[in-house]
């Protein structure tokens, strides 16, 4: 018996709980998306295999059919439905404004002048960008960890704020050098991105999907690892 293709997934290899973790070894993740992606693999009868990309690297990689798909928070948006295809949502998310603590931001009219920083050509950039009389400063996603970076940027001074999805904040509640200034209920959808030439694998990956979130197993995942929030998916 031949053994299964590997199921083989692209995202970044950094500090982002409870999406995931750096991983220790190259090869083992911890975190929502690993679990997530874990339970399609198994449906699928495929060993799970990820692939550390930088962001801007993820796309093109997938579409050269090196990965399967990106399982790295891609909010669906109808840009990147220009480059690739999505499966249906396995997670729904808010975005939040991380500052120092102390800024006296409680809203997007405080950030007039001030130096916000998110992804390049990300859904958090294309918020920022709405906000009255803000400084954008895109962060290429070039680096091996983009998330690190803008935390340590404005952790220097460097920029005023961060945007992002309300759940990679969830954890810096504690740290006393940050605080969550505002959040905007967008309600990203994030899905696996797919290559356009490769219909049968976005259908069984969808399907896949379906399958977890229909029998319950991903919303205990979500309950694990987010339990703070919501459920947002019910079939």
């Amino acid at each position: 018996m031949t053994a299964a293709e590997p199921l083989r997934l692209a995202c970044i290899d950094a500090h982002a709980p409870p999406l995931f973790t750096r991983s220790p070894d190259g090869v083992t993740r911890q975190g929502y998306e690993p679990d997530a992606a874990a339970l399609v693999a198994a449906v699928l009868g495929r060993p799970l295999e990820w692939a550390f990309l930088p962001w801007a690297e993820m796309v093109p990689a997938v579409q050269a059919h090196e990965v399967d798909g990106i399982w790295c928070g891609q909010g669906i948006t109808e840009r990147r439905r220009r480059h690739v295809d999505f499966t249906r949502p396995y997670a729904v998310f808010d975005e939040s404004v991380l500052t120092r603590r102390g800024a006296g931001v409680t809203a997007p009219g405080d950030l007039r002048g001030r130096r916000v920083a998110a992804i390049a050509g990300s859904t958090n950039m294309a918020l920022a960008e709405t906000f009255p009389g803000a400084v954008t400063v895109p962060f290429d996603g070039g680096t091996d960890d983009v998330f690190g970076d803008m935390l340590d940027a404005l952790r220097r001074g460097e920029v005023d704020a961060v945007v992002d999805d309300d759940v990679v904040f969830a954890p810096l509640g504690a740290d006393p050098a940050f605080e969550v200034a505002f959040t905007v209920p967008t309600g990203n959808r994030w899905g696996v991105a797919v290559a356009k030439d490769r219909p049968d694998t976005l259908r069984r990956i969808d399907g896949a999907l379906a399958a977890v979130i229909a029998d319950g197993r991903l919303e205990k995942a979500w309950r694990t690892w987010i339990p703070a929030l919501p459920f947002p998916l019910r079939e």
